[in-house]
C-alpha cells in the first residue's frame, strides 16, 4: 500500500536514516552497529522499521555477504542530501549568532603532513565549532579523490594542468639534499649536483610529487637520475638516509629536527633547494560550502604571518 507524503513523513525517522547510513558506509551491520555504538538487534530493527516505512527491501544478503538493493541506493542517496542540508541549516544557525560551524573535509599528499596542522591551528582557533577531517595520501590517490570529488579541498605541491582545477598556492615547499652526518659529502664545500645523485640516491615512489619535482629538474639541468632505492613515504626515505643507505633530497619541514640535532647535514649544491609551493585545489566551479569558504579566505588573509611562521621552525 502506497502511503501519502504526510503518512511517509511521520513514519520515518533521522535514527533510521543515521543508522541506514552507517549500515551503507560500513557495509555490513556488524560495522555499522559498532561504529554508532549499538548492538546489532537494534541496528536490524532500524532497519525494518526503515524497510516497512518504504516498502522496499534496502539491503539484501547473496550467500553471506550484504548487498544494498537497487531501491537502497537511492535511498543512500537521498539520505545524504538530507543530512548535507541539516548540516547547512546549522551552519546558518550558528551563522545567525555569529558563529562558523561545520565541516571540513581536507587531502592532504604526504609531504604536506607537517604543514597542515600548524596552518589548521589558526583556523580552528578562530572558528572553534569546525570539526576537520584530514586524509593523508600519496600524489596518485590525491588526484584520484580530486577527480572523484571527495574532498573539500585537496593539498598538493605539483597541480595538475591537464584538467579545470582551481588552485590557490600557500606556503613554499622547498626540497634539500641531505646526507648522513658521517658522509663524506657531509664536510664537502664544493659538490657537482651529479655528484650528489651519483652517492647512492634513494628517493620516493615513481608518480610522487617529490620524485616529479626531481625529475623536472634533472631534465631541465641535464642531470641524470640514477635512484638505488625508493620508498613509499617521506618519513621511510629520511629513516633510510639516518641509517646510512644514501643521499635524498627531501621537504625540509620534514627533516628541520634531525638538522637541529646534527643527525643529518644539508650540503650546499648549486640548483637546490628545489622551490615549489603547497596549493589548495579544487575542481573549478565547486561549489564552496560556508566553512571551506572561511578557510579560503583564512588562508589569503593570513598568507604573510603564515610564511613568517614556518621561517621561524627553520634552521638558521
Amino acid at each position: 500500500m502506497s502511503l501519502t507524503l504526510q503518512q511517509l513523513i511521520s513514519r520515518l525517522s533521522f535514527r533510521q536514516m543515521q543508522v541506514f547510513r552507517a549500515v551503507y558506509q560500513q557495509q555490513g551491520y556488524g560495522k555499522g552497529a559498532e561504529s554508532l555504538g549499538l548492538t546489532q538487534p537494534a541496528v536490524s530493527s532500524q532497519i525494518k522499521k526503515l524497510e516497512s516505512a518504504l516498502g522496499q527491501p534496502l539491503f539484501e544478503y547473496v550467500g553471506r555477504k550484504l548487498y544494498c538493493t537497487r531501491a537502497g541506493e537511492r535511498v543512500a542517496e537521498h539520505i545524504d542530501a538530507i543530512f548535507e542540508q541539516v548540516a547547512s541549516l546549522q551552519s546558518d544557525l550558528h551563522r545567525l549568532e555569529g558563529k562558523l560551524s561545520g565541516e571540513l573535509n581536507l587531502c592532504a599528499v604526504s609531504s604536506a603532513q607537517y604543514a597542515v596542522p600548524h596552518v589548521l591551528r589558526g583556523f580552528l582557533q578562530q572558528y572553534p565549532s569546525v570539526n576537520v577531517n584530514l586524509n593523508i595520501v600519496n600524489r596518485t590517490q590525491a588526484i584520484e579523490r580530486l577527480n572523484d570529488n571527495k574532498e573539500d579541498l585537496v593539498i598538493m605541491g605539483l597541480v595538475p594542468n591537464d584538467r579545470s582545477l582551481s588552485s590557490l598556492p600557500f606556503l613554499d615547499n622547498e626540497l634539500i639534499p641531505v646526507v648522513p652526518v658521517h658522509h663524506p659529502l657531509a664536510t664537502k664545500t664544493h659538490i657537482h649536483p651529479q655528484q650528489f645523485l651519483d652517492a647512492q640516491l634513494l628517493s620516493r615512489e615513481s608518480g610522487s610529487g617529490n620524485r616529479l619535482a626531481l625529475e623536472q629538474h634533472c631534465q631541465q639541468q641535464r642531470l641524470s637520475l640514477n635512484v638505488t632505492m625508493q620508498f613509499g613515504s617521506n618519513d621511510a626515505l629520511k629513516h633510510a638516509v639516518l641509517a646510512g643507505l644514501g643521499v635524498a633530497v627531501l621537504p625540509r619541514l620534514s627533516v628541520l629536527s634531525e638538522l637541529r640535532l646534527g643527525q643529518l647535514v644539508s650540503p650546499v649544491i648549486k640548483g637546490f633547494p628545489l622551490r615549489r609551493s603547497w596549493c589548495l585545489v579544487s575542481p573549478q566551479g565547486k561549489h564552496a560550502t560556508p566553512v571551506t569558504q572561511a578557510f579560503l579566505e583564512y588562508i589569503q588573509t593570513n598568507l604573510k604571518e603564515i610564511h613568517q611562521y614556518f621561517q621561524s621552525l627553520d634552521v638558521v
